[in-house]
């Protein structure tokens, strides 16, 4: 293994910021220079089929990485040597750049994958990476999940109450988020007033209990096992990444790859669901909306997804998060340095 200080391989490291920032670059860079795994932190990425819209990094070939095919000479011995779980064994690794990532494609998007999946198989994963001697990377834009697996909360047990749902997905997200502004003012400052299924939950967990819990109100990270760095470019390159990697996107087939979901049995209400980029294809391909207000109603979406991104992690860091602020990848390398 890559040298490496004593302090550091006791960390998770946590990767966040906003969307179109290079998140999922420098999560890699790191993971090959500290020998690490990263764990996806994204609400879509866990998704099948949902590969140019939600930004997944690109999948590596299985024959680059011939321990992951069975029966190929280096099976068994890498199998033992990086005590990979049966079931691990038995599925297919997804590795890009040579770094195996964790909790991607993990789920058909007919069927609900939440924070609390998420808490429950990333610390799962967690625990296997570092008992192969490995650095866990946390690495997404969902600060729920990020803030959830972070202060391991644990969630209200209100179980799902399906002739609720049904009424308030007959909602606009406008109209649900004005409903929890008034049933529960707190909740609704740090909610994504744009994913309606976060604000359906919300809605069902305030009939059942009046308001939706408040976790740890303050909490101390600053000498726990994890380790922040928030990549924040400049708003200018912000924006010129945002508007730069649509256009890629787009060009890409991000259209036909939401038409397809919609063909394999994906309603156009569940696409609609997934916000942003699903949204408005799915919108576009109703007839609802042109291909120009679909373009003009995504690169505003985006930016303003990005400033709540940026919001949230603010308001992480007056919970009492340590978070370290980088405007460049190479500056992770110096905190990183810092804490051996």
């Amino acid at each position: 293994m890559k040298s490496t200080g004593e302090n550091i391989l006791k960390k998770t490291l946590i990767i966040v910021g906003p969307t179109a920032g290079g998140k999922s670059d420098l999560a890699i860079l790191l993971a090959r220079k500290y020998n690490g795994e990263i764990i996806s932190a994204d609400s879509r990425q866990v998704y099948r089929g949902m590969n140019i819209g939600s930004g997944k990094v690109a999948r590596d070939k299985v024959a680059s990485h011939p321990e992951l095919v069975e029966g190929s000479r280096n099976y068994k011995v890498s199998a033992i040597k990086n005590k990979i779980p049966q079931q691990a064994r038995n599925d297919s690794f997804f590795y890009s750049d040579g770094i195996r990532h964790h909790l991607i494609d993990v789920a058909s998007p007919k069927r609900n994958y939440n924070v609390t999946h998420f808490v429950r198989d990333a610390k799962k994963i967690i625990i296997d990476i570092k008992k192969r001697e490995k650095i866990p990377i946390v690495c997404g834009g969902t600060g729920f999940w990020v803030q959830a697996l972070i202060e391991n909360n644990a969630f209200p047990a209100v179980k799902p109450d399906a002739k609720l749902r049904e009424k308030l997905s007959k909602l606009s997200t406008e109209r649900l988020f004005v409903m929890l502004q008034k049933k529960d003012p707190r909740r609704a400052t740090d909610i994504d007033q744009h994913n309606k299924i976060r604000l359906i939950r919300a809605l069902e967990i305030c009939e059942s209990l009046g308001t939706v819990p408040e976790q740890n109100s303050r909490f101390d990270i600053q000498d726990s096992n994890f380790l922040i760095i928030a990549l924040n470019p400049n708003k200018k390159t912000l924006q010129k990444n945002i508007e730069t990697r649509l256009e890629k996107r787009l060009k890409k087939g991000m259209v036909s790859e939401v038409r397809h979901l919609h063909m394999d049995g994906v309603s156009w209400k569940r696409l609609e669901s997934f916000g942003l980029e699903y949204k408005n294809i799915a919108l576009f391909l109703e007839r609802k909306i042109t291909r120009d207000m679909m373009q003009e109603n995504l690169k505003h979406e985006i930016w303003h997804y990005a400033k709540r991104q940026l919001t949230w992690l603010r308001r992480f860091e007056k919970l009492g998060a340590s978070i370290h602020w980088i405007t460049d990848p190479k500056e992770a390398f110096e905190i990183i340095g810092q804490q051996d």
